[in-house]
């Protein structure tokens, strides 16, 4: 095992355990001590788009896009689907960007992942209706690319040949997609975001983030053809689908999702623990330096900028890909059972979301940006969203896998109630270890909705294999 010893946040019980904490690794998190429910983070945000006008998020609460593993094999959502949207309509965030829902069935990450067709539309109506009255919705549009699993096996689709990946998924040079075949994909955004506005979402996200079809087209440099090259033609995609959804659904806003930075793959070393895949040049990163380990953000202001001309005015910033650097994009105390021990405290993780996010976010003041990565905060979430918040690092905080557990979060910061630590995620990464290994996605650990699922023996037998492979978790 690796030496390297990593406090849970739940055993830093106070301020100044948690502080002292940071300040011994060595990284800045904002903190504000005293959480004022009447304050910054109950007030109302506008968020201005070029086709939707300016729309008013009531409060600084956002509930950010997973890919659930629950629905139907036609791409419909089933019961289990729409008590997740219930409990996310009664989570008191004044903003849901609404999940991971595949163009096309061929683009699903899984056999179950939702699906956005004139099939489907009426039943993402009714997912629509289970949200609150001002909660401003959203539906997050995606093609998984070479992530795509539609009959559960491997069946990728790239934006071009990857030294890395390819032979995890079992990519060859046939999966690449011709720009005639992105042609015909950029229709499936646009027809999929008309068909989102007719269901009564307020916005789509042009999804761009964690190793999935759009986010790969930003780092296609070596491609050839319109889509490929310098950044004009990496995203050459997304300026048609945007201009398609002005011209085919106006009044509909335009976000999207962006891991604004990425590193060389990850793979569990000797002792279980996360080590680079390879060293040397590594050009794959979106937004990263070259060297698979560093973060250059030149590019990624460029995007910003771009964005600001198309009359975006809503991104969530995210990093990595949980298929490949899982420690980066979600930073968690205990890995997936198909991941790596985490190389860092995930709290320096945490920190190195908050401060790219916030750097983005103050240097494109005309976009509204979405922080994701708290989680990992547990109890001290609402003191570090605040301090954000109010030093302008964000416009809206993102929780995600925390509202599995506890989607009640944002009212009971905003009403002044104390956190019911018992709901609390600890990010045991059973929320991943279950899809991974073809289990409906829940929060299994906390909810008592999934404690009694019969898929709860499945899952532990998933994790006493994991554990004999990484071995006991590592403890202060």
């Amino acid at each position: 095992m690796s030496s390297l010893r990593i406090p849970q946040v739940k055993s830093l019980a106070t301020a100044a355990a948690f502080l002292d904490h940071v300040a011994a690794l060595g990284v800045d998190l904002p903190f504000d001590e005293h959480v004022d429910p009447a304050g910054v983070l109950a007030s109302p945000v506008p968020v201005r788009d070029a086709g939707a006008g300016t729309l008013t998020v009531p409060n600084r609460f956002a509930v950010l896009p997973m890919e659930g593993w629950d629905g139907d094999v036609d791409g419909r959502p089933t019961e289990l689907v729409r008590r997740r949207w219930a409990r996310i309509g009664g989570s008191g965030a004044g903003l849901v960007w609404g999940e991971a829902t595949a163009v096309r069935p061929d683009g699903r990450a899984n056999p179950n992942q939702l699906v956005v067709d004139e099939r489907t539309v009426d039943d993402l109506a009714g997912l629509r209706s289970l949200l609150a009255a001002g909660q401003v919705a959203g539906l997050q549009l995606t093609h998984s690319g070479r992530w795509s699993r539609p009959e559960g096996e491997p069946a990728p689709r790239t934006a071009y040949e990857h030294p890395l990946l390819d032979a995890r998924v079992g990519a060859t040079g046939a999966a690449v997609l011709s720009d005639g075949e992105l042609d015909e994909l950029v229709e499936r955004f646009v027809a999929g975001a008309v068909l989102a506005h007719q269901a009564g979402f307020d916005f789509v996200d042009v999804k761009h983030c964690h190793g999935y079809l759009l986010h790969e087209l930003l780092s296609a440099r070596d491609r050839p053809g319109r889509y490929g090259g310098d950044l004009a033609g990496r995203t050459a995609f997304l300026r048609a689908v945007v201009a398609g959804i002005r011209q085919r659904a106006p009044g509909l806003a335009v976000a999207v999702r962006l891991s604004a930075f990425d590193l060389v793959p990850f793979v569990a070393g000797p002792d279980g623990v996360g080590v680079p895949a390879s060293t040397g040049a590594y050009p794959y990163a979106f937004g990263g330096d070259g060297t698979g380990t560093g973060i250059d953000l030149a590019e990624v202001h460029e995007l910003l900028d771009l964005l600001v001309e198309l009359g975006v005015g809503l991104v969530c910033v995210s990093a990595g890909s949980p298929y490949y650097v899982p420690h980066v994009q979600r930073p968690a105390y205990f890995p997936p059972s198909d991941g790596y021990l985490p190389p860092e405290d995930p709290l320096v993780g945490v920190s190195r979301q908050l401060a790219v996010t916030a750097e983005l976010a103050r240097r494109h003041p005309a976009v509204t940006i979405v922080g994701s990565g708290y989680s990992y905060l547990q109890e001290w979430l609402p003191n570090v969203a605040q301090a954000v918040v109010a030093g302008g690092g964000a416009g809206l905080v993102g929780l995600g896998r925390m509202v599995l557990s506890y989607p009640e979060l944002p009212a009971d910061v905003l009403a002044g109630r104390p956190l019911r630590t018992r709901a609390i995620c600890r990010t045991f990464s059973d929320c991943t270890t279950a899809p991974r290994n073809g289990l409906v996605s829940g929060c299994y650990p906390l909810d008592p909705f999934y404690k009694q699922r019969p898929e709860r023996a499945a899952l532990a037998r998933a994790k006493r294999a994991a554990k004999a492979r990484f071995g006991p978790p590592r403890r202060r």
